[in-house]
């Protein structure tokens, strides 16, 4: 292809729509039928990007390979095209707004006034395009974040509707995601939310080319056809995004409406391969059809929103496909761990996970549960704070150092077991300050972390500020808890694993962020089959054995 195509996906009526999954699906359909895709995400809150805002306002902050903090939906981008975003593929207007004020005090606007037209759009316009310049990719999706008519987006509704114009209906379209909602009392769909959603889209001077309909009802044709008429797009284009089962599904149900279909045909493409979704498929085939089912604690301070925890509980979802075995998560907040509770929440579990995140709420019962599983020989897997909840607890229970803590908790610790990283002691500023993406780790021969990855060197994102403190190295090995993944360069203890006990595992990055369809992480995977064959011993049923 000599030019690249680029796709806007706008949405209406409401947030939380799936505007994030409905421009995965269309990439992954694109990408089966030989095109090179990627898609980016722009987002209109100030924060320069979202590693500074709490999950409880944002959901988790995803980490690039390259180590930028994103939106995330990246996620979502990566576990289904299975191909690594980075900085560009996600902007905020607080990151438009930085580099158009540098701009300017540098003089690079020759004294003009600057104004959101044209400076702020075109610089949005030239994020848009950054990942197209080279023909790198055949197809660029790029995400707008909110809803139209926000006041927060509409620098980027601007600078979409110049790029329409200056690009072409041939090399640019617009899809709109918006809701047609079903009323109970009146037992039918109603179209006018749609209907005001793309006349407000309109009055910003865009029209969209094709709708996607959320519904938890299959659209009739004649609602169909009134959405046509009064939306200003062919009945072809009226697509349905009916309700799914898992987020999985989508890419097939968008397949059946010809969402693919019709952008090919709106851009002057080809028509003429048929996405191969074989091993999509096979993936979602184990993921329905399971033959065993475990139960997994996820014992975190933020298990009210799911979203803390997505590329987590996605991780557990490929995991378990690859192992032909039903993860059902149960989330367990930390601050209710104690003593009195613990064993009625935790002693029924086939494996538990104690999950990343910052401060002290919520810590000791982090650490409880980390003793339970570590007494009782249930599957552990401790991720960031969690690998570093599981050296305080062997710290204080085993080497009967009662004072060890993190000094992220305790500044004063008398045994600061975790302390902050070197390089981070003069930091004040919090955003993009942490150990963040791709960092090498070297494995023990012989270590399960070794077996397991079947390599002696892998590369992991980070996302931290503390680490294992080397001075307590030696003392802790020496009683049982091996140190068996360490940096190269910075001598970083990267991973920790417990001897004489069936999966006890700790690591200070973040495999989650890895996990794709196509790739399930290996840690993940091997921490299931740990969960199965313990629940299977529990239960007295027989584990079969390998050949």
């Amino acid at each position: 292809m000599a030019e690249t195509k680029y796709i806007f996906v706008t949405g209406g009526v409401s947030s939380s729509l799936g505007k994030g999954i409905i421009a995965a699906s269309l990439a992954k359909l694109l990408q089966a039928r030989g095109f090179k895709t990627t898609i980016q995400k722009l987002d209109p809150y100030i924060n320069i990007d979202p590693g500074t805002l709490n999950p409880y306002e944002h959901g988790e902050c995803y980490v690039t390979e390259d180590g930028a903090e994103t939106d995330l939906d990246l996620g979502h981008y990566e576990r289904f095209l299975n191909v690594n975003t980075s900085q560009a593929n996600n902007v905020t207007t607080g990151r438009i707004y930085q580099s158009v004020i540098e701009k300017e005090r540098r003089g690079e606007f020759l004294g003009k006034t600057v104004q959101v037209v044209p400076h702020i759009t075109n610089e949005i316009k030239e994020r848009i395009q950054l990942l197209g310049k080279n023909h790198e990719y055949d197809m660029v999706i790029t995400e707008i974040g909110g809803t139209v008519g926000d006041i927060e987006s509409l620098p980027y509704i601007e600078a979409v509707r110049q790029m329409k114009w200056e690009l072409g209906d041939e090399n640019a379209l617009v899809i709109h995601l918006t809701l047609v909602p079903y009323l109970a009392a009146a037992k039918e769909l109603k179209t006018k939310p749609t209907q005001h959603s793309v006349k407000t889209l309109m009055e910003s001077g865009i029209k969209a080319d094709i709708l996607v309909c959320r519904t938890e009802h299959e659209l009739s044709d004649d609602i169909r056809r009134k959405l046509a008429i009064f939306c200003n797009v062919k009945q072809e284009a009226v697509i349905q995004s009916i309700d799914a089962s898992t987020i999985y599904d989508v890419p097939n149900l968008m397949l059946e409406e010809g969402l693919d279909t019709v952008v090919l045909k709106k851009l002057g493409l080809p028509n003429d391969t048929i996405p191969n979704l074989d091993r999509w498929n096979k993936f979602l085939y184990r993921h329905k059809n399971p033959k065993y089912q475990v139960t997994i604690g996820l014992i975190g301070k933020y298990v009210e929103l799911q979203d803390s925890y997505k590329s987590i509980l996605e991780s557990f979802i490929h995991a378990g496909a690859e192992n032909e075995v039903k993860v059902n998560i149960e989330s367990i907040h930390s601050e209710f761990i104690n003593e009195n509770t613990i064993k009625n929440k935790i002693s029924h579990l086939d494996g538990i996970l104690v999950a990343p995140g910052f401060g002290e709420r919520g810590i000791e019962g982090k650490i409880d549960a980390v003793k339970y599983a570590r007494e009782h020989n249930i599957p552990f897997f401790g991720i960031c704070l969690g690998m570093q909840m599981a050296v305080i607890e062997f710290a204080r229970n085993v080497l009967h150092l009662s004072k060890a803590n993190s000094t992220e908790m305790d500044s004063v610790a008398k045994y600061p077991v975790i302390d902050l990283m070197e390089e981070q002691k003069s930091i004040t500023h919090m955003g993009g300050t942490m150990r963040l993406g791709s960092w090498k780790c070297e494995l023990t021969e012989g270590s399960k972390a070794q077996q397991i990855y079947g390599s002696s060197l892998i590369h992991e994102r980070h996302r931290h500020r503390y680490e294992f403190n080397n001075k307590y190295k030696k003392e802790i090995e020496q009683a049982g808890l091996k140190c068996s993944g360490i940096n190269p360069e910075t001598g970083l203890v990267e991973i920790i694993e417990l001897e004489n006990h069936p999966w006890f595992m700790g690591v200070q990055y973040h495999p989650e962020y890895k996990s794709t369809v196509a790739n399930p992480h290996p840690l993940f995977i091997s921490f299931i089959k740990a969960a199965e064959t313990y629940s299977k011993q529990k239960n007295n049923v027989k584990v079969a054995q390998k050949e």
